[in-house]
């Protein structure tokens, strides 16, 4: 294994570990068993080589939930839609050290341009892969209607997961989730003004 996936693989195991706010260079430095210098050669700084680990994680992460969305190929999307939510719940604990440096990671991008921009590029690969799911999930759907529908399930899951790290005695179950949809989509749909 070369340095840079060294870096990689010490970073990751460093965000699980210590987080995104208290790793730093010298913790990257020893899980990786490189040295500094190998850290502005490869990556520039020691937040790309986070950030870079951190986008990894999340891509995996986006990749085992699509495997769960599609385990049953005769699934309904709403039946999708739930699986999903039902998956993100159940691997909480398991991604929870992601999940906390992810929230630590975006509190430091309002003052770090780079690191906004690198985000916001996370952002974008999960919308552009549920997109995908989305659209295979949905015939006929247009690629910007896709898109709109994933960036609205992105929101759903990620207050999901937030509420789920929070207080999860009281967050809301997939259950409850798909109720509330049940009861919405209608309503939302219907030409008929709601009664007061």
């Amino acid at each position: 294994m070369g340095h840079r996936e060294a870096l990689l693989d010490g970073a990751r195991r460093c965000l699980m570990e210590r987080g995104y706010a208290r790793t730093t260079a010298r913790d990257l430095v020893a899980a990786s068993g490189t040295n500094l210098a190998s850290i502005g050669y490869h990556f520039g700084s020691k937040e790309a080589l986070l950030n870079e680990a951190l986008q990894q994680c999340f891509d995996e992460y986006i990749e085992q939930i699509t495997r769960i969305v599609f385990a049953d190929p005769s699934a309904t999307p709403l039946q999708r839609v739930r699986a999903s939510w039902e998956a993100l719940v159940s691997m909480v604990e398991q991604h929870r050290p992601l999940k906390v440096a992810f929230v630590e990671a975006l509190a430091q991008a309002e003052r770090v341009p780079e690191l906004r921009a690198q985000l916001a590029e996370c952002y974008e690969r999960a919308r552009t892969t549920v997109a995908t799911v989305v659209r295979a999930s949905v015939d006929g759907l247009s690629d910007s209607t896709a898109r709109q529908v994933a960036s609205f399930l992105i929101a759903v899951c990620h207050g999901l997961q937030m509420q789920w790290l929070l207080d999860p005695q009281r967050a809301p179950t997939p259950h409850d989730l798909m109720t509330a949809l049940e009861v919405a989509l209608p309503a939302a749909l219907s030409t008929r003004p709601a009664s007061p």
